[in-house]
């Protein structure tokens, strides 16, 4: 898995122009939290899908920007959470237990 790092609050704006040509998906990620560590290890050990651009949000460290995604993609606030953006706008989103690569791939064939 070759994770972007989510540092910046304008690294959204870029996710939105980028998701126009190729889907950007976005993992909100709680490093005290053993169910976001799961979630995050089973990620890490499925075959990402070609073409799509996987942003990694330490949310402990970066919660504005978490607080940003839920106001910019008019989401709840979930952790771990993982959400699909397309056409600048998040098209599915799943949190805790329900991450997986095998949903996202479905997710990306509709979209």
């Amino acid at each position: 898995m070759n994770w972007i790092e989510l540092t910046e609050p304008s690294q959204l704006q870029i996710i939105k122009e980028k998701s126009a040509e190729k889907p950007q998906v976005i993992f909100k990620h709680s490093t005290r939290c053993s169910i976001s560590s799961v979630a995050k290890s089973r990620l890490e050990r499925s075959a990402a899908p070609a073409n799509v651009d996987f942003y990694f949000l330490d949310l402990i460290k970066h919660r504005t920007i978490s607080d940003k995604i839920a106001g910019d993609f008019d989401v709840y606030h979930e952790s771990p959470q993982l959400l699909l953006i397309k056409n600048g706008e998040c098209v599915y989103d799943e949190s805790h237990s329900g991450i997986s690569m095998d949903d996202l791939a479905e997710q990306l064939e509709r979209a």
